[in-house]
């Protein structure tokens, strides 16, 4: 599924900007989820979120979807749109971000009335107005990549959670975004399934596409990762290469989080 072979063309400049946020805020209620986050994504670079339950990183990814509107904050992607999320029309400019981006969901958010082929070509079909032969044809392609082949006319709950999980990355992938966003995309798996999943994550990595993962899997972080942040209370707390966020985090919060996950008894 390399950007060269596959039907969904991928640019990777190094050291070029994809994505730019400075400012990000986000309340809900009285509580603020997110404090001024600032988050650089250059073009073939993998960024992975890591922190406790409540921190904040899910959150990031929807504001970067467009599925969440920030309170404050400034977003430029590419240098083709920017959106001031304190002005009013911050509600119609998100709707650029979806564009750019899809998203792959924590528990799949499969369609489970419809098949396989049909969850996978509706954006393309109802969203982006492509004709239906096209996407199925590109459909097809990329299940077969990820090891789906013979799956198209099957549903949802007839599938394994790693099957369903693939099954949601050939959907954002049909959608030929620019950034990938991953939501913590093990975690509702059987440790016996997240394997297949990540290594479908790690050969998109290696082929260049653009990807900011919310993750607990530190080992996959080390592995993939071109920068890894950690974040807690709606801050950033640390970030930098994995092997120094990882090995020899620099905050105590940082090392006893990451102490906590790979020493948990």
């Amino acid at each position: 599924m390399s950007p060269t072979e596959s039907p969904l063309p991928v640019e990777a400049v190094p050291d070029a900007a994809l994505l730019t946020v400075r400012g990000l805020r986000k309340s809900f209620g009285d509580h603020e989820v997110l404090k001024s986050i600032d988050l650089d994504v250059r073009r073939g670079e993998v960024v992975t979120l890591i922190g406790p339950s409540g921190s904040g990183k899910t959150t990031v990814l929807r504001c970067l979807n467009g599925l969440e509107v920030p309170d404050a904050g400034v977003a430029e992607f590419a240098g083709q749109l920017t959106v001031d999320f304190s002005t009013p029309m911050a509600k119609k400019q998100v709707y650029g971000l979806r564009d750019r981006s899809a998203m792959v969901f924590q528990h799949y958010n499969l369609f489970p009335h419809k098949t396989v082929l049909e969850n996978v070509i509706e954006g393309p079909v109802q969203v982006q107005k492509r004709p239906k032969a096209e996407a199925v044809q590109e459909a097809r392609d990329l299940l077969a990549r990820v090891g789906l082949a013979g799956k198209e006319n099957s549903y949802p709950f007839e599938l394994s959670g790693g099957q369903q999980q693939r099954v949601g990355i050939v959907r954002a992938l049909a959608l030929r975004p620019q950034l990938l966003l991953f939501d913590e995309p093990t975690s509702a798996l059987d440790p016996e399934l997240v394997g297949e999943v990540l290594a479908v994550i790690k050969e998109l990595a290696e082929e260049g596409w653009t990807m900011v993962v919310v993750t607990h899997e530190l080992a996959f972080a080390r592995q993939v990762a071109d920068e890894v942040i950690f974040m807690d209370g709606g801050v950033v707390v640390e970030r930098g290469h994995p092997d120094t966020v990882l090995r020899n985090p620099r905050e105590e919060r940082t090392r006893q989080f990451v102490d906590r996950l790979l020493n948990p008894f």
